[in-house]
């Protein structure tokens, strides 16, 4: 596992995953809240397998890097010293060594759920730095049309589990409750009001030409995903189209909940994923 370390002192582990054969391209993969790069296995060998290096880091507080951090799955989720924007800071600090290591080649940004939100402000702030963005289970960072309320509202019952909110699969319930380095405290009392209230923002306008180039944006999300739905994820393709001025922007709508790549349509968002990707930059 290779690792590095933040300015705050944090050893951030992360994984690297290369093809069998010349690479294409790199894809930064960043996951979301209370889970960690682990639960990408599938994802990661389909993308390794297409030809594309990815580098899956666990996040601030999260996985393998909140074990060390921590040292107790009791914390996982907390961000520690510095907060949100270290955690978005120590993100980069991977791009930073994707680029070194393959500096020809483009870089896209697949993020899911926190992971969609730290990619956007990633690409924010260093337009420039990545080549395509992929969005999954995302939405517009905004009040109104990020929820931050119970996820599981809708699937409360006696028998509920509390996770019925990330995937239509029990299985991949059952896998994420017994999974040690998984967490379900929610991300505001994990986070904290101020770190969580560092998640709004809204794409920014002028950022194509900040960028030099019209970077192609995949949104991807589950018809019945309560973090946003398809309705907040049209109004953040909107708004990167009319504020940033992009014009490759695709929406994708896929039944199943929040965590699409890991519902029962799993295979076939891979495949859109890879379409996608292969359009843009072919093998």
């Amino acid at each position: 596992m290779p690792e590095l370390v933040d300015r705050h002192g944090v050893t951030i582990v992360y994984d690297r995953t290369d093809p069998a054969g010349a690479p294409r391209g790199v894809v930064q993969l960043l996951h979301g809240v209370g889970e960690h790069a682990g639960r990408y296995a599938e994802t990661v060998a389909a993308l390794a397998g297409s030809g594309w290096i990815v580098y899956a880091d666990d996040h601030r507080g999260h996985g393998r890097t909140g074990m060390r951090q921590h040292g107790s799955a009791d914390a996982l989720a907390r961000l520690g010293a510095g907060g949100h924007a270290a955690a978005v800071d120590a993100v980069h600090l991977v791009t930073d060594v994707a680029r070194a290591e393959h500096p020809d080649l483009p870089r896209v940004l697949v993020g899911h759920s926190w992971g969609s939100f730290l990619a956007q402000i990633l690409f924010e702030r260093f337009p420039a730095e990545y080549d395509g963005v992929v969005l999954i289970g995302s939405a517009l960072r905004w009040p109104g049309d990020l929820n931050a309320g119970d996820l599981n509202a809708r699937w409360k019952g006696p028998d509920a589990n509390g996770v019925e909110w990330i995937s239509e699969d029990p299985e991949v319930q059952r896998g994420f409750l017994e999974d040690p380095l998984t967490t379900t405290t929610p991300l505001a009392k994990a986070f904290g009001p101020w770190n969580a209230a560092q998640l709004f923002g809204r794409p920014g306008r002028g950022l194509r030409e900040r960028a030099g180039r019209d970077v192609p944006i995949l949104a991807m999300v589950g018809r019945d995903d309560p973090v946003g739905g398809p309705r907040s994820v049209f109004r953040l393709a909107d708004a990167y189209r009319r504020r940033s001025g992009f014009s490759g922007v695709t929406t994708l709508v896929f039944d199943g909940r929040h965590e699409i790549l890991n519902g029962f349509e799993k295979e076939h968002v891979r495949a859109c994923l890879a379409a996608w990707l292969d359009a843009r930059w072919p093998a």
